[in-house]
């Protein structure tokens, strides 16, 4: 796995930084905008810091848990993701949505989860990519969290199980990057079938099931 640590603005302390408003240096691929994020996540560790085994019976998933955050005005809970801007690196983006929203640090795999076209809420019922976004989503590993964060008053954090995760994930590209996370922690088998519907947790018997996935006609917003 070949990670990289977020060297950039999201380094400075919350008290010296606010968050970014604005598109005037936002980065474009033709008419789509570009947005970079993270599923942030943790492993329980035991006192010496190793990763904590499983029981007998127990899921892998049960030790890893992912942190989401709530949207204003919305009962949506999701993962932190904002503008890709031209005075930074996508990883850096990553890492300062992270920060922004979330106020979490971490390590990010440098091999994105994958990339997903979202669009605007002014172009739900267009079929023009014009107005939608390319975002780009990678896992990061927490190594900090802050008490106070630049977003602080509009995103609340919450750590949730996988489980949980995948009740809350309100859109597809959630749910597949959610997936693409357990794969690479090993706690899941890869999907063999491209067009598979994601895989989902049940909350008690710690097994997986291939489900079809249902869409409620929610659209991601960018």
């Amino acid at each position: 796995m070949s990670v990289v640590a977020c060297e950039c603005a999201a380094t400075m302390s919350s008290d010296k930084m606010a968050a970014r408003k604005g598109r005037l240096r936002q980065r474009y691929d033709n008419d789509h905008r570009l947005v970079a994020g993270c599923v942030p996540y943790r492993v329980k560790k035991d006192d010496e810091g190793n990763p904590c085994s499983s029981p007998a019976g127990d899921d892998d998933a049960a030790q890893v848990e992912v942190l989401m955050i709530s949207t204003p005005n919305r009962m949506d809970m999701v993962f932190p993701k904002g503008g890709w801007e031209d005075d930074e690196d996508v990883y850096q983006a990553a890492c300062r949505e992270a920060l922004e929203e979330a106020g979490v640090k971490g390590i990010i795999d440098s091999s994105a989860l994958g990339h997903w076209v979202f669009k605007s809420k002014s172009s739900q019922t267009s079929n023009s990519p014009r107005g939608a976004c390319k975002g780009y989503i990678f896992a990061m590993e927490v190594t900090e969290e802050l008490e106070s964060w630049p977003e602080q008053a509009t995103h609340n954090r919450r750590w949730v199980s996988a489980a949980e995760a995948y009740q809350l994930c309100r859109y597809d590209w959630m749910r597949e990057a959610l997936t693409a996370l357990l794969e690479r922690l090993s706690v899941i088998e890869p999907v063999a079938t491209a067009g598979a519907a994601a895989q989902e947790l049940t909350d008690q018997a710690g097994m997986y099931m291939m489900l079809q996935a249902t869409s409620d006609g929610a659209v991601a917003l960018c």
